[in-house]
């Protein structure tokens, strides 16, 4: 296939599109969901597509999206919610904290990130992990520094890489990559990523800078010491957005803080807590069962009832449908909660990821205007006709997108969307290396566009210039490392 005028036109109207979204989300601070939504349009009527046909692929793109997608963020969402109100989650801090010395504290609190993290999002996890964390820097005497960065690093990591979270199961979907390869492949580049830009550089980093946490945090925290504090706080995320405040003052662009749910009453208030092991079991049965999925596709050969009985349960849809049904009575029903405090909880869950839900499927239809303009078959040529790996140039639009819009959400939705096609283009692509590839790179340098720079900023006690040494430094080694180790493991599959 050779190169037209036609080919560079099209390409053109990419740039344009991708500039409409970027600016009107930095610049003119538009929600991302209406960003892209116009950015769609432009795309499409640039490019000589009936207008008709415009709203039609966009539609098109937008529902098939959340089919895929929005059902499971939904599923996930109640889960996590679930997991932190019940107590589980300070049932996971307790265990693992009672057990580790002082000494290996910083690498306590990765693993608690990384447990807790598996089905919460980012910022809800800081929540629930920003109270031990001050306590435990304050307690052991140590920078809140060496305590915190690994803590935030192994939720980062997990948000980044491994579904069921909603970065990795857009580029999932887009790619159609195999979800339990990705899954799989994304816990083993995780787990030598978060060592690197957790503990070893929280250490490294600590003995550098020593911020004071606000006093007026640390004494709430003292007096108040409960396990959960802000446990019934729902965030809408869009990229990692938290405080409203920050982000109206800051710039932050996909934040939205919704008033908390009213506590439960006293007689709905557990007894007890889920014990750690039937917490643990509840949060990985999700994964088990799609990685027991991906294990049966490639050791069982034929059409046999037990391959037949992992594919229905390991499918995402069902496992994680099987694990909400689990968590109401593992975390629900079994602590002594009422069948109304539990249908509210798992309610009150959905509300907090209406933005995200729209951006994701907003960006279906933007993937979907590139797909029907030919935009994706052009850049198809061009890419296929380089030396560039296609996972590397997956990383880079995902890098190039995060640096301008802040939104690890908007990287990859729109890094996806433009690899999808391309990757028509090539032989031997991994899907799943793909979607890890993207996902590496909606991480990378979290600076002042970022709402969760803000929030870590603030809860830490730390100038601009500590926040960046710390904070979007990590962000930069997991992205960085994240992708050196995907390169090396596309070597040997």
């Amino acid at each position: 296939m050779h190169w037209t005028g036609h080919d560079t036109l099209l390409v053109l109207w990419a740039l344009v599109g991708i500039a409409v979204i970027v600016l009107l989300i930095t610049w003119g601070k538009v929600h991302p969901f209406l960003a892209l939504i116009l950015g769609s349009l432009t795309v499409g009527l640039g490019t000589g597509l009936a207008a008709a046909d415009v709203i039609k692929q966009f539609e098109s793109g937008f529902g098939s999206t959340l089919a895929s997608v929005g059902i499971l963020v939904g599923l996930g969402t109640m889960l996590g919610k679930l997991l932190a109100d019940s107590g589980g989650a300070d049932q996971v801090v307790r265990t693992i904290l009672g057990r580790a010395g002082e000494r290996r504290l910083p690498w306590a609190m990765t693993l608690i990130a990384m447990i807790v993290g598996l089905p919460l999002f980012f910022e809800v996890g800081v929540v629930l992990l920003i109270p031990v964390i001050v306590l435990m820097a304050r307690r052991s005497g140590q920078s809140i520094i060496r305590i915190g960065i690994p803590a935030l690093a192994g939720l980062s990591v997990m948000h980044g890489l491994v579904p069921p979270h909603p970065g990795p199961l857009i580029a999932v979907s887009a790619l159609k990559a195999d979800l339990g390869q990705t899954i799989g492949f994304g816990i083993l580049v995780a787990i030598p990523t978060v060592i690197v830009a957790g503990p070893l550089y929280g250490m490294w980093i600590g003995r550098r800078v020593a911020p004071e946490p606000p006093a007026r945090l640390v004494e709430q925290f003292e007096h108040d010491p409960g396990p959960l504090p802000g446990a019934r706080r729902d965030s809408v995320v869009a990229g990692r957005g938290d405080s409203p405040a920050l982000a109206a003052e800051e710039g932050a662009v996909l934040t939205e803080r919704r008033p908390a749910p009213a506590a439960p009453a006293p007689e709905e208030r557990p007894t007890t807590t889920p014990s750690f092991g039937i917490t643990l079991f509840t949060i990985l049965l999700p994964v088990a069962l799609m990685l027991a999925k991906a294990l049966g596709d490639v050791l069982i050969t034929g059409k046999t009832p037990v391959k037949a009985a992992l594919d229905f349960v390991g499918d995402p849809l069902l496992a994680l449908t099987i694990s909400v049904l689990v968590a109401m009575f593992t975390f629900g029903y079994l602590r002594g909660f009422s069948r109304r405090w539990v249908g509210e909880t798992v309610g009150a869950s959905l509300a907090a990821i209406a933005g995200i839900v729209m951006i994701i499927g907003a960006g279906g239809g933007f993937k979907q205007m590139l797909i029907a303009t030919g935009i994706g078959d052009a850049i198809g040529k061009a890419a296929s006709g380089s030396s560039l790996s296609p996972l590397l140039l997956g990383w880079l639009i995902a890098v190039a997108i995060r640096l301008a819009t802040g939104s690890a959400t908007v990287a990859t939705v729109t890094a996806a969307g433009l690899m999808a096609p391309i990757v028509t283009h090539m032989n031997g692509v991994s899907m799943p290396l793909l979607a890890l590839a993207i996902g590496a790179g909606s991480l990378f340098f979290s600076h002042v566009n970022d709402a969760g720079f803000w929030l870590v900023k603030e809860y830490f006690g730390m100038s601009v210039g500590q926040t960046v040494a710390t904070w979007s430094a990590m962000e930069t080694i997991l992205s960085v490392v994240g992708i050196v180790l995907i390169l090396l493991l596309s070597l040997v599959i």
